[in-house]
């Protein structure tokens, strides 16, 4: 694509496309595991992964096989109907997770307001009439009015007041906050066990133990959006079970489909409160969305991803910490398998993520003081390489003194 063209179709899009996106400057026209090409044939590393999406890597043999396989037998019925791709999804997913029963949507916003509603449905059932869900500052839970409410970004909520009621918003890793907020109209805490939109932030190892310890004990449920932690993207297959325990109700999208679109909530058969009725669903749990979902998750399973992407984790957090050490820009890494930031001492990831770009690779300036990094979970090493070399001579232009 010349720039002629590539300049034609900028100006269509601003012209016919709601302008919601700040776009990079870049037309991307195929994938192949980590890697991505442009409309001229140039080659990126892709770090960014359609943001912690594409977790096997872009057009992985089997999901490509899936889609074909199950296009050409059903696409969509409705849910009137049993269908065998999402029960055997269903099945797997809840062994996978210690879960009892999943619901299908489309996208990680969809399933939180599914887990809003059947929290206020149990409520109702269970706790008097219990409506209120405590919430993390920090937080991103989706862009619906719900999910941007219950999220903790001000500019996301700001444009569109009045939003809605039943949300008390805490701080991030406080557990006394949590029980200081906590009264008799709570029905629920909503987390991320690591938050991504705030830059990769990992709670304390007991954070989350606690957290249910006192969800017992107070007697309201445990919901863990688990949108972009899950599928196997911190090191297991869902970031709760590295701290031993249970939630009662867990989000999942994102690596669910590595790029097709498909999101669910699990939930603990006691607070499986919606019946008949109370929530659905057009495409959600369609048979070409499950079928594709069945197969990331079984070859997730079947060829232990999490743990893979543990390794390949810990291989580039080392990477990372080594260029912190060399690097006065970079003030910390932090992170948890292939889901991993660095942060910043000044507000340039902006000029960063352009000039890596400019060298083939994306990463994603998540806030103005910090990069994010989540990988397909299946980049090779020789892979990992390449993004840091880039990376390194990236930040060597923007240190302001010698090196460390």
């Amino acid at each position: 694509m010349d720039e002629t063209l590539q300049r034609d179709l900028m100006a269509l899009d601003k012209q016919y496309v709601v302008q919601t996106y700040k776009r990079l400057p870049v037309t991307l026209v195929r994938g192949e595991g980590t890697k991505v090409w442009d409309a001229n044939d140039k080659e990126y590393l892709d770090f960014l992964g359609g943001i912690a999406v594409v977790s096997l890597g872009h057009c992985h043999p089997d999901v490509v096989a899936a889609i074909e396989r199950q296009a050409r037998t059903l696409m969509l019925t409705s849910n009137y109907f049993y269908t065998e791709p999402q029960t055997k999804l269903a099945q797997l997913l809840c062994e996978a997770s210690g879960m009892d029963r999943a619901f299908f949507c489309n996208s990680g916003a969809e399933a939180v307001e599914g887990c809003v509603k059947l929290a206020r449905k149990w409520g109702k059932e269970k706790r008097e009439g219990a409506y209120e869900i405590i919430v993390a500052e920090g937080a991103f839970h989706g862009r619906t009015i719900t999910a941007i409410t219950a999220g903790g970004t001000e500019k996301y909520r700001a444009p569109f007041t009045p939003l809605v009621e039943g949300f008390v918003r805490v701080p991030f890793d406080d557990i006394d906050a949590i029980k200081q907020a906590t009264s008799t109209k709570t029905v629920a805490v909503l987390i991320e066990p690591v938050q991504g939109e705030a830059g990769v932030i990992v709670p304390a190892d007991e954070y989350l133990p606690a957290l249910r310890r006192w969800c017992d004990e107070a007697g309201i449920l445990m919901i863990l959006d688990e949108v972009q932690s899950g599928m196997g993207r911190t090191g297991k297959m869902f970031a709760y079970q590295h701290y031993g325990i249970e939630p009662d109700v867990i989000a999942v999208a994102k690596g669910l489909g590595s790029g097709f679109p498909i999101g669910a909530f699990l939930t603990k058969e006691h607070c499986a409160s919606l019946g008949f009725g109370e929530h659905g669903t057009t495409f959600g749990g369609g048979p070409l969305a499950c079928e594709v979902g069945y197969t990331v998750t079984k070859y997730m399973l079947d060829h232990d991803i999490p743990a893979q992407a543990a390794r390949s984790g810990e291989y580039m957090e080392r990477k990372l910490q080594s260029l912190a050490d060399r690097h006065e820009i970079v003030t910390e890494v932090r992170g948890k398998g292939l889901f991993l930031a660095i942060e910043l001492d000044r507000p340039v990831s902006e000029e960063i993520l352009a000039q890596c770009l400019e060298a083939g690779l994306i990463v994603n300036n998540v806030k103005p003081t910090a990069l994010r990094m989540v990988p397909p979970l299946t980049v090779s090493e020789e892979e990992i390489d390449r993004a840091m070399e880039i990376l390194d001579a990236v930040l060597a232009g923007l240190d302001s003194g010698p090196p460390k």
